[in-house]
């Protein structure tokens, strides 16, 4: 399958419309329309309907592998770009929310000290979308984090290769209004809380989805769903009690209580991911964040 024919029937199932499509990828209607037509006949399968614009069966068997396909293709092209390139003074890293701890922000400035011409830009994204932009070459580097069992890499999506540098470990805590009944605790179980109400913070707090492979077949339920990356207004909406939430140690929360975790053994573990350059911004980012992991617990 020619990758440009895949990457424009991606781009017309995901717009709804071969115009749309057209305008996002710098094409003529007529050219995404040409292009769809030579796909299908490449694979005798219709793979659109026309009105509306939707995939048939066969479009969307296409669809789960299309996106796994143009990533690593756009990985492979970063990776020879990254290889060849000269160095350049610019640096882009993502970063989830949780990852950009006090002692990585500090390594961060003193390499920005000692690099005083480097273009430093700072990202937050989810965790979903930071493994993908490194392995595209639309970061230079990504901040993620995760819960692990204590010395576990995190499990990360297949986006094609990427260099994994562990930056720190740090005990997890339940964060919960100060005037919940619990707060007094000095440690707390998951399991005990799996019937408890949670936010569903997947971009900020410890995905729900985690919580029940931790302690299955804890339903772990949600009340509300709070999709951004602010932690002043998760930690806002906790302290109104609409939620618990599973966190790391944090200061300055307004109107919450962070208990720490007793089981299961589980950590707050933040990883930088890297594309394997030897040289460069994000080679030196990765020697500044390397072992001893920053900020362990």
């Amino acid at each position: 399958m020619d990758p440009h024919l895949l990457r424009t029937f991606v781009t017309v199932a995901r717009r709804g419309s071969f115009s749309a499509a057209a305008a996002e990828l710098g094409y003529t209607q007529s050219a995404v329309s040409q292009h769809i037509a030579a796909l299908e006949a490449d694979l005798s399968a219709v793979l659109l309907r026309r009105r509306p614009v939707l995939p048939t069966e066969a479009g969307r068997l296409l669809l789960e592998h299309a996106g796994p396909l143009l990533l690593r293709l756009d990985a492979a092209r970063a990776d020879v770009a990254r290889l060849v390139a000269e160095p350049t003074g610019r640096l882009t890293v993502g970063a989830t929310p949780l990852a950009l701890t006090p002692e990585v922000a500090h390594r961060l400035a003193g390499l920005r000290a000692a690099h005083p011409r480097w273009e430093v830009t700072i990202r937050v994204l989810d965790r979903d979308a930071v493994p993908a932009a490194v392995s595209s070459g639309a970061l230079d580097a990504g901040l993620t984090d995760g819960m692990t069992a204590p010395n576990d890499p995190l499990s990360l999506p297949e986006t094609g290769p990427l260099a994994v540098t562990a930056v720190s470990e740090r005990p997890l805590h339940v964060t919960l209004p100060t005037t919940h009944p619990l707060a007094t605790r000095a440690g707390l179980r998951l399991p005990d809380l799996a019937d408890a109400y949670w936010l569903d913070a997947p971009a900020t707090a410890i995905p729900l989805t985690h919580l029940r492979t931790a302690c299955p077949p804890g339903p772990f339920r949600a009340r509300l769903r709070y999709e951004a990356t602010d932690l002043h207004g998760l930690a806002l909406l906790i302290a109104a009690g609409e939620g618990l939430a599973l966190l790391p140690a944090l200061g300055g929360l307004p109107g919450v209580t962070q208990v720490p975790l007793r089981a299961p053994r589980s950590t707050h573990r933040v990883e930088l991911l890297t594309g394997g350059a030897t040289h460069g911004p994000a080679a030196a980012l990765r020697e500044a964040l390397a072992s001893p992991a920053v900020g362990g617990g």
